[in-house]
């Protein structure tokens, strides 16, 4: 390969252009006020320097008289993802971020938001001012969903096509680098949703350079797998790890969350992830990398020097779905898995993954491998996360469907046991509002789309009429997007906002739980409907008590004596009902948490 960067480089006699076109017998930069001819290299790549170019310039590629086409590795496309691309200087923003000392893998708090709700601007900018709010809930890291341009003007961003710019509509390459730099400045890492699984369905030009992008050896859902491991793979490959470089150079990002992991195909020697995780300890060696799979692989988890791909850090659902089928009831597709018993989520919790080799009987083949000896830090826990609300019909929250109490009994767990928890924008206080599933696709792309959403949730029982299908949102439709904004007078006095608050504190405080020490932990069931959990540090101990069903008396081998946690507690929008401490007898309130020590 050139080893000579891709895309449009300023210089300061002008600006380089490349672009990788192995088949072609011409190519063309577009420069909207003249046309000029590329030249080719040996391994395919065409360029052309522009003497006098500067950032700011519109330019576009001409295939063998086809196109223009925007730029694979556009830095910015101010008009979307049909529009030409343009020419971005990245050194030339002014940063004030040196004395961020990265993130610590150990200490992370996830605070998961899509940009587009969670303002009512939808910007970069507008999400600049809800920092400090963050830096008070007690999160450390702020995960932004996938920012890479996508068609049209509103979407998840895992339909994005453009993996370098940053879009238009949240303000673009300036827009995420002032976003990044006032949260180092707030003390506030930021990670960044990539997917490098598929490309989004409309704007995708890869295949009028080069159809070995991709590969038909692999399907996923989303169609013809990126070409990690076949012939000319090595040019699929280097897109992804120059992406992760120029995110982590260009917009000092601290990590990535890298999406749908499972669906990344590759029979070669060194693993796409493996090598993606070496070249981004190469360039920024603090970098936190987690991955979402459903496997329950240990393998992301192990350094290199044990043949593990060197994560930090796994999405492990089951912690989700069996609480989800505790207090929810949820239970058709994947929550077919869970029982939801108290004593299944103390194994959890115990274990890390619940899943360990056992057959899945959703999935009808085994899960899973046990990762019992991997610390806490590397298990990402959540109640809600996007998937978990927006993939629901009508994307409700937790706390929509679940009475107050079991929500704030839910929540104090997710956040007090050791593992590093994840919380979705708006879940700390308890937003009324959805997050459902929305697109700004083309109309004839688009009208597919919404059948196909509502085609989705045929197999449930209670979608199984046509007619209660065509009530779910359709996705294309401007309001679907509109009743998803954060409602933010909602956080001013919110009782659950002080519960949050509490526990992320004692979490970060207390001298027991700020040790995050799954190995000094023990959880178990001492009734079908209590969960209990155990902890400690030197002389130091805690118990949490989960109680899940009616009033629950738990006779202790210990004493305890202080009460530092209720989630009935009246400022935390419980009913007061007290706690008793009785030597070694105590008697939660029902369905509540408490902690004591």
């Amino acid at each position: 390969m050139t080893g000579l960067p891709m895309g449009a480089n300023v210089a300061p006699d002008g600006v380089t252009f490349r672009v990788w076109a192995p088949a072609a017998r011409s190519v063309e930069l577009d420069l909207r006020s003249e046309v000029r001819w590329m030249e080719r290299s040996e391994e395919g790549s065409w360029s052309l320097k522009v003497e006098g170019a500067k950032a700011g310039v519109h330019y576009a590629f001409s295939v063998d008289g086809r196109g223009p086409f925007p730029d694979p590795y556009s830095r910015f496309q101010p008009d979307g993802v049909h529009g030409a691309s343009q020419v971005v200087d990245p050194s030339a923003f002014d940063w004030h971020d040196d004395g961020w000392p990265g993130l610590d893998a150990r200490e992370l708090v996830i605070y998961e938001c899509h940009i587009g709700c969670f303002t009512p601007a939808g910007t970069f900018d507008a999400a600049i001012e809800r920092l400090g709010y963050l830096k008070e809930l007690g999160v450390t890291a702020l995960e932004i969903m996938p920012v890479g341009e996508f068609s049209g003007s509103r979407n998840w961003g895992y339909d994005g096509v453009d993996w370098f710019a940053p879009s238009h509509s949240y303000g673009g390459p300036e827009g995420l680098r002032r976003l990044v730099d006032a949260a180092h400045r707030q003390g506030l890492g930021v990670l960044l949703d990539v997917v490098y699984n598929h490309f989004g369905p409309e704007g995708n030009y890869l295949r009028e350079f080069s159809p070995d992008y991709f590969t038909s050896r692999y399907q996923t859902p989303w169609g013809d797998a990126l070409n990690y491991d076949g012939p000319n793979s090595q040019w699929m490959r280097q897109m992804v790890l120059d992406n992760a470089v120029r995110w982590l150079r260009e917009y000092h990002v601290d990590g990535f969350r890298c999406d749908a992991t499972f669906a990344i195909m590759d029979a070669s020697p060194k693993h796409m992830l493996r090598d993606l995780a070496e070249t981004v300890r190469a360039e920024k060696p603090n970098a936190v990398l987690i991955a979402e799979t459903h496997e329950n692989d240990a393998r992301y988890l192990r350094g290199f020097d044990e043949d593990g791909f060197g994560f930090d850090a796994v999405w492990a659902d089951d912690f989700h779905h069996v609480i989800r089928r505790r207090i929810a009831g949820d239970s058709e597709g994947y929550y077919r898995d869970y029982t939801g018993t108290v004593e299944e989520l103390a194994r959890t919790a115990n274990q890390g993954f619940l899943y360990e080799g056992q057959v899945s009987p959703a999935m009808g083949h085994p899960r899973g491998k046990p990762a019992r000896d991997r610390p806490a830090y590397q298990f990402v826990y959540c109640i809600q996360n996007h998937d978990q609300v927006g993939n629901r019909p009508f994307g409700d929250r937790l706390n929509h469907g679940v009475e107050p109490d079991l929500y704030r009994l839910a929540s104090a767990v997710l956040l007090l046991l050791p593992y590093t928890p994840m919380l979705f924008m708006g879940q700390e206080f308890a937003a009324s509002t959805p997050f459902q599933y929305f697109t700004d696709h083309s109309p004839d792309l688009g009208k597919l789309v919404t059948e196909g959403r509502r085609e989705e949730f045929k197999a449930f029982s209670s979608f199984s009429d046509p007619s209660v299908r065509q009530t779910i949102p359709d996705p294309q439709a401007e309001e679907t997007f509109a009743r998803c904004k954060l409602p933010w007078p909602e956080a001013d006095g919110s009782p659950t906002l002080r519960l949050y608050r509490e526990c992320l504190r004692l979490r970060r405080e207390d001298p027991v739980l700020r040790q995050h020490d799954r190995f000094a932990m023990r959880a178990w069931a001492p009734t079908p409907n209590l969960l209990a959990v155990r902890f400690e540090a030197g002389n130091e101990r805690r118990l949490l008590l989960a109680n899940f069903g009616p009033e629950t008396a738990f006779e202790s081998e210990e004493s305890w004596s202080r009460l530092l946690l209720s989630t009935e507690a009246p400022e935390y929008g419980g009913s007061g009902q007290s706690v008793t401490l009785s030597e070694k007898t105590l008697n939660p309130p029902s369905r509540a948490l408490v902690l004591i020590g």
